[in-house]
């Protein structure tokens, strides 16, 4: 192909997401529960103070297009984030996939739930030669493709919880003291939770603020306004009988 000048615009030369198939059907079907219920919760608490809600965007089981000279390539993150991207495709429009090129915007934060028989996959443990014909392995694609900045793997068969950052050019793995990462451009945290989500007492992948405290989903929000609004009649109602006002009488 001749380059014109001035070059063709990405969105004229290349596929995008209305281009590109949603899903592969020689995949297996839809993920297992604990692969849906988890997602959820992450993106239930996912409220970084430094970006508007306009102005991120979460996915869970997303095609992830990520080269423009092979672009049927693609990889599907359990869960990812991206911040300082609109909330829909060219602002008006539910995703698709999502596709590099048009978006100009990489992920921030990508999580990966092992399976049994996804482990090597997922821990970049099956690395090979890349090559023109043959697509990268998803570690690959994260980290020198991508240079996606946190890379989180959770096991939740041992409750094992690892975490990566980019450092240069390669993935660099945190020596985790307690099962907390702490992401500072975000002012916000990921870590394990104990606790009951969707009626289920288990260990959980979890958003937590500056201080320590784990971002409440939007049901536990409105528990909290209700018990705050509980709380102000309490108080109005204990003033009105100190002044012999029967606040049941109002």
């Amino acid at each position: 192909m001749y380059q014109t000048d001035p070059p063709i615009p990405a969105k004229e030369s290349l596929p995008t997401m209305y281009d590109l198939p949603s899903e592969d059907s020689k995949e297996p079907g839809l993920p297992d529960e604990f692969h849906i219920y988890q997602p959820q919760l992450l993106e239930e608490t996912f409220r970084p103070p430094t970006y508007g809600a306009d102005e991120i965007f979460v996915a869970t089981d997303l095609n992830l297009y990520y080269d423009s000279r092979n672009p049927l390539w693609y990889k599907r993150p359990d869960w990812f984030a991206v911040v300082g991207t609109s909330r829909f495709y060219e602002q008006r429009d539910l995703r698709l996939s999502y596709v590099i090129w048009q978006e100009g915007v990489n992920p921030f934060v990508v999580v990966e739930l092992l399976s049994p028989g996804t482990e090597k996959e997922d821990l970049g443990q099956n690395l090979r030669i890349v090559k023109t014909d043959q697509p990268p392995t998803k570690w690959q694609v994260y980290e020198r493709i991508l240079r996606i900045p946190y890379y989180i793997v959770f096991d939740r068969y041992t409750d094992s919880l690892r975490a990566f950052i980019l450092q240069a050019d390669s993935y660099t793995e945190l020596n985790l003291k307690e099962p907390r990462i702490w992401m500072p451009s975000l002012e916000m945290g990921l870590g394990l939770w104990q606790g009951n989500y969707k009626n289920i007492e288990r260990l959980w992948l979890r958003w937590y603020d500056d201080k320590g405290n784990w971002l409440p989903t939007p049901l536990q929000q409105e528990h909290q306004r209700a018990e705050q609004e509980h709380q102000r009649a309490e108080r109005l109602a204990a003033k009105l009988r100190e002044l012999n006002i029967n606040p049941d009488e109002l």
